[in-house]
């Protein structure tokens, strides 16, 4: 199962693969306008650690590991 938010220009697909009865592994990978070398975050599959988490946890930590990331490499809005 696959889904796709927009988060300051980049597109974040999360995707979670079930593991047993309730619990799922979940991935993130953020594309958008540009590619930055050496950024794993950007352009590729990248597996949330801590796993496995029910349907709503997996799609809500893998959701702010990509806005995370985002963040990191382009600093925040809040600041």
């Amino acid at each position: 199962m696959e889904r796709v938010t927009a988060y300051r220009g980049f597109d974040i697909h999360v995707d979670i693969q079930r593991v047993e009865k309730d619990l799922f592994n979940v991935w993130f990978q953020v594309e958008g306008p540009m590619t930055l070398p050496g950024v794993a975050a950007f352009g590729k599959r990248v597996k949330v650690f801590g796993g496995p988490y029910t349907m709503r946890w997996a799609y809500l930590v893998a959701e702010l590991a990509g806005r995370a990331a985002i963040d990191v490499i382009f600093g925040s809005d809040d600041d």
